[in-house]
């Protein structure tokens, strides 16, 4: 079993090698979330680097990625599951360009952490407001 912060990082993990490359602007942004982040805020950051191993781990496995959604839903109490969301959205956005496995595993979130549309359409816009260039 996860705890909560564990989950959260998992659902970064989990989207940052949805593409299966992860790429330095991911890792940087999962950094800057689990130093900043309220949620995290009595979070062993030490914890970080073996949470992530074991996620990639996990993902290695046949039906890797069913398995650590599985895991970082029945981890997080249901007001978490929307932040999970978001933070999943934002390290898909982190390098700009958002491909179809990425979307494809925050369609599966979504519907697993039970976002409902038109929440999952206000978190979409502010990240992708969050990340416009010019």
């Amino acid at each position: 079993m996860l705890d909560a912060q564990s989950a959260l990082i998992y659902a970064m993990v989990v989207t940052s090698a949805a593409d299966s490359e992860i790429r330095e602007s991911e890792l940087n942004l999962i950094g800057h979330v689990v130093e900043y982040l309220p949620a995290f805020k009595s979070f062993d950051k030490t914890r970080m680097p073996r949470i992530a191993g074991d996620c990639l781990s996990l993902l290695d496995q046949e039906d890797g990625i069913d398995a650590a959604i599985g895991l970082i839903k029945a981890a997080l109490p249901h007001k978490l599951r929307e932040t999970a969301y978001a933070l999943a959205c934002e390290v898909a956005a982190a390098d700009r360009k958002v491909d179809q496995s990425e979307l494809r595993l925050l369609e599966m979130m979504r519907h697993e952490f039970g976002v409902d549309r038109l929440t999952a359409a206000a978190i979409e816009k502010g990240v992708g407001a969050k990340y416009a260039v010019e």
